[in-house]
């Protein structure tokens, strides 16, 4: 059994399996703690990517109320709980079969017709931008990088080539940086110190190491930038300056228009501030 009294194997180990948890206790839980089951069923994705805090804000409820919630369903805790919400969450990301044969139901069957539906949610992604990125944080981020000793790239999966890109551009400038690659399972994170920067690149699901590095580098004393797609992204939580970019999709295949965009302006806003203070 664990601590709550409920047998390790009736602890739910699917969003599906909370969901039914939550139908068959519905009518005897108390109103705070049905506040918290009817925003928790009508909001799964957040509960995978915020925090107690940020969830029991939104169901009007104190934290502690939120945390007897978890235990009333037989979790630990609202850890335990999140651990289930994320590994579902990640895993309902369509693996690229899957995104193949949506591409063929969304008849983007001709390369010439896949080309126009890539343009046209590039566009639409870039437009986005004009909202999404807060021009303050942006500025500061710029001031930052400019003045650090070094700046550190971590972005894995979807993000490494908006890491690449950095270390391409910024080589090419002379800002001193290094790209962190786990190439060969090598892991440059000892090489961050006080004084540097490290732009951190993730969006949902959420590569994990590099979020373990950007809590790293934060408690080494380096700043922390952030290129990722939501307010509640586990790199803005973690006190990260946050850019804020949302890629438009084509049968789940998602471009890198809006990223690579955004990695370009800060490249060479960078460079422009390091070469000014020359």
């Amino acid at each position: 059994m664990n601590w709550t009294g409920m047998p390790e194997d009736l602890t739910p180990t699917s969003i599906e399996a909370v969901l039914e948890r939550l139908s068959e206790k519905a009518e005897t839980l108390p109103r705070r703690l049905k506040q918290c089951a009817d925003y928790v069923a009508a909001n799964p994705d957040r509960v995978a990517v915020s925090t107690v805090a940020e969830l029991s804000q939104a169901a009007g409820v104190q934290p502690s109320a939120f945390m007897r919630f978890c235990q009333e369903l037989g979790f630990s805790g609202f850890s335990q709980m999140q651990k289930v919400f994320r590994s579902d969450h990640a895993s309902r990301w369509p693996d690229y079969r899957t995104r193949l044969a949506a591409l063929h139901e969304h008849g983007t069957e001709s390369p010439f017709a896949l080309l126009a539906e890539f343009v046209e949610v590039g566009r639409m992604s870039l437009e986005n931008l004009m909202t999404s990125v807060d021009p303050a944080a942006l500025e500061e981020a710029v001031t930052r990088l400019a003045a650090v000793r070094t700046i550190h790239l971590v972005g894995f999966r979807r993000a490494f080539p908006v890491t690449s890109y950095f270390s391409y551009a910024f080589a090419k400038m002379q800002v001193p940086a290094i790209l962190h690659s786990g190439l060969g399972g090598m892991d440059a994170c000892d090489t961050i110190r006080p004084g540097d920067a490290v732009i951190a690149v993730s969006f949902a699901p959420y590569t994990e190491r590099t979020i373990e590095i950007a809590g790293e580098a934060k408690a080494r004393g380096a700043d922390v930038i952030a290129i990722t797609d939501l307010v509640t992204s586990p790199l803005v939580r973690l006190g990260a300056i946050p850019l804020l970019v949302t890629e438009l999709d084509v049968g789940a295949f998602r471009a890198l228009s809006a990223s690579l965009s955004v990695a370009i302006v800060l490249a060479v806003a960078v460079g422009a501030a390091r070469e000014k203070e020359k």
